[in-house]
């Protein structure tokens, strides 16, 4: 299994991205030596599909293959992406305040931890539906682990298109997002234009 190991600061700074979207409340002294240069139109789209994959923590190959199932599907390719890639199950953990981190969260899903609909999923990429209850299960719920998540994330905004119940480790999925629910700072229609050459 392939893993990204890119040390987060940095990639932040190169990107332009604040570490606060990945939930990590450190911050960079340093500043991007690139950053007055001029960038051409394939470096603009190159730089967001880049973002894109940094935060939802998606290598190429899956990437790609996100983007040719969203090109199939319905209505705009771009908010297809965005939706597809938010509804992740890592990702739906983390906007749940379950984990601090969407890299945390992938661990909590790897390690067997969460149940969707009573049944345990240890895949990352799987996608969320609605109607769709999400629980740490009853083993896992006491571990000081989640104690400390909590205590964390407490007071972080849980998306409108979900129902969380803190005291119970639960959620349930209302409805799928729109791309006005998802406060990712990522242009998708550039990566629509890179793809699409």
């Amino acid at each position: 299994m392939a893993v990204n190991r890119v040390p987060v600061l940095k990639r932040c700074r190169t990107l332009g991205l604040e570490p606060m979207v990945l939930g990590y409340d450190k911050k960079s002294n340093r500043t991007n030596a690139r950053a007055g240069k001029k960038v051409s139109e394939y470096g603009l789209q190159l730089r967001e599909k880049q973002k894109a994959k940094f935060i939802y923590g998606v290598l190429e190959k899956p990437f790609r293959n996100y983007y040719e199932k969203a090109d199939r599907m319905k209505g705009m390719t771009g908010e297809n992406l965005m939706i597809m890639l938010e509804t992740r199950l890592d990702n739906v953990i983390f906007r749940m305040n379950f984990a601090r981190t969407r890299r945390e969260a992938r661990q909590i899903v790897d390690h067997k931890h969460v149940l969707v609909n009573g049944k345990q999923v240890n895949i990352p990429s799987y996608l969320i539906k609605a109607g769709d209850v999400i629980e740490i299960r009853e083993k896992s719920k006491s571990l000081q682990r989640y104690k400390d998540i909590i205590e964390v994330t407490g007071g972080r905004l849980v998306p409108e298109w979900m129902d969380v119940d803190m005291e119970n480790l639960k959620g349930t999925i209302k409805n799928l997002p729109t791309r006005e629910m998802i406060d990712v700072p990522v242009d998708e229609m550039l990566i629509v234009e890179l793809y699409s050459k």
